[in-house]
């Protein structure tokens, strides 16, 4: 009937108890664990939040920001694209007519629930004016009451991205 049968690996007492992987993992551990404990200079350790980490890559994802024109103005023009890419559905924008001809609309409210959000970057993806963005340089945002992880509009506008501060 071409059934092939296939002999499984393992299968002697001493794989099957798992003694012999465990007393080599041991082994590593101990063997870190004495030398660490002969010379504690090589431990290598960092005093957050005093001292932020500085091996984090430029593709790190932070808190959100919203960039600005060079003109000042926002670039968002409420197209509801980083809403609508948001599988945690944590963007929340409203939008208003815009009057100083730059653009059709901007968005009167534009809010980001970081209690919500999965920092997939799904929203920075989908944004076609690079009016979203997620390298504030932010990487730990603590507070004490749930509408403090509310990001406004304004303080999303607040946030200056990583690159403008290298410059």
């Amino acid at each position: 009937m071409g059934i092939k049968i296939i002999k499984r690996e393992g299968g002697s007492f001493k794989d099957r108890i798992y003694l012999p992987a465990i007393l080599s993992g041991m082994k590593v551990t101990f063997s870190h664990f004495f030398k660490n404990l002969k010379d504690t200079s090589n431990i290598k350790t960092l005093n957050y939040p005093e001292e932020m980490p500085q091996d984090i890559t430029s593709r790190y994802r932070g808190v959100h920001l919203l960039t600005k024109r060079e003109d000042g103005s926002e670039r968002c023009v409420a197209c509801f694209m980083c809403a609508t890419a948001c599988p945690a559905e944590c963007i929340f924008i409203e939008a208003e007519e815009r009057t100083d001809g730059v653009d059709e609309k901007r968005p009167k409210i534009f809010t980001i629930d970081l209690l919500e959000c999965v920092f997939c970057g799904g929203c920075v993806e989908a944004c076609p004016c690079d009016a979203i963005r997620m390298d504030s340089g932010i990487f730990s945002f603590v507070a004490q009451k749930r509408e403090d992880f509310l990001l406004t509009k304004e303080r999303l506008l607040s946030h200056q991205s990583m690159k403008d501060k290298e410059c």
